[in-house]
């Protein structure tokens, strides 16, 4: 389902997470159109990344631990700390399948077993583990953008700079900054 496009201080954004709510920017439409998608589970998740909805390696990963952090909040209680662990394994393996060369996804999906195996160990909730470890991804994801803009433009210092990017670096292929694209936003 469609949501109406917005802009984050006059920009699209890739992804939009609130009250636990997934929302993503349908990039296989530009530039023609900018629509966002409501993805409420990881099926939606995982077609969003197998058909290119979502660019970016940082943003795949993202949007995969989102999509299923969403399902997580508005999936009926589990019978057990034990059956919530094993479904965030499951759906895990499958958002793995959407896109089987995704290095960051991989690397996300690993990180987020440990967060639920840790849960489970020590007997806190699963789901909330879960959820709070994918929305901690999200905020460094967008901090970690703007550490490589400051010190790529320190870098670069002043005056005329060329840069040329062979791949998405922009805003779009992350959760909302950019990496390589950063660094001329920080400029």
């Amino acid at each position: 389902m469609a949501a109406e496009a917005s802009c984050s201080a006059g920009r699209l954004q890739a992804i939009r997470w609130e009250s636990r709510q997934l929302v993503i920017l349908n990039q296989t439409l530009l530039p023609h159109r900018s629509e966002y998608l409501k993805i409420r589970d990881t099926s939606a998740g995982h077609y969003s990344i197998a058909t290119m909805q979502t660019r970016g390696a940082p943003a795949i990963a993202i949007v995969a631990a989102l999509s299923l952090a969403a399902e997580l909040h508005t999936h009926p209680k589990f019978d057990s700390n034990k059956a919530a662990h094993q479904h965030v394994y499951e759906r895990l393996d499958y958002l793995g399948t959407s896109r089987p060369t995704a290095v960051n996804l991989f690397a996300a999906i690993r990180g987020l077993k440990q967060v639920a195996d840790q849960a489970l160990e020590e007997n806190r909730d699963v789901c909330e583990a879960y959820i709070a470890a994918a929305e901690q991804m999200l905020a460094d994801d967008i901090a970690d953008n703007q550490a490589i803009g400051r010190h790529g433009a320190a870098f670069l210092g002043e005056g005329k700079t060329k840069v040329l990017t062979h791949c998405n670096t922009g805003a779009r292929a992350t959760a909302g900054y950019g990496t390589a694209l950063g660094i001329v936003r920080s400029m």
